[in-house]
């Protein structure tokens, strides 16, 4: 759904670049909804990446943390978006709090069926990906370029 692929594009970009310790997982939810519940069993922090309204221009990336996050999804820009908000509020239920969550999202333009992101889009997975970067650290979770590996 064009801009909806922001996500996706930034987890790829973060397994081709970078090498990730095992309590890392990259992972692409795509429309799973419900069924990643199993994965948020025991977890301690979750970064989301997706295209949400902010309010802004197209490409305009936000930053929203905890309780934010369920609030964000209100605005229902795609199918998986609801399932999202869902898969946060029965984890909660279940009583699997996440002591932190941060979701970046991105203002998308186009929505439509289609795998190119809009150009107001297109320049986000290189923002986003920093921006994971500095979340991860922050965290305190060591990443490695790829290319500093294999030399």
């Amino acid at each position: 759904m064009c801009d909806d692929g922001v996500g996706v594009r930034v987890v790829q970009r973060l397994a081709a670049e970078y090498s990730f310790p095992p309590e890392v997982e990259l992972m692409d939810g795509g429309t799973l909804g419900l069924d990643l519940l199993p994965l948020l069993e025991g977890l301690k922090r979750l970064l989301i990446v997706d295209a949400m309204e902010t309010g802004g221009p197209p490409g305009t990336i936000a930053r929203l943390t905890g309780g934010q996050i369920p609030r964000a999804f209100e605005t229902r820009l795609s199918a998986h978006q609801m399932g999202l908000k869902d898969l946060l509020a029965v984890s909660c239920l279940l009583g699997n709090q996440l002591p932190e969550m941060v979701l970046l999202g991105v203002q998308p333009e186009c929505m439509e069926l289609g795998m190119e992101l809009s150009p107001p889009v297109a320049a986000a997975p290189d923002t986003l990906v920093g921006m994971v970067l500095r979340e991860l650290e922050g965290w305190g979770v060591a990443v490695t370029s790829v290319a500093r590996v294999q030399a």
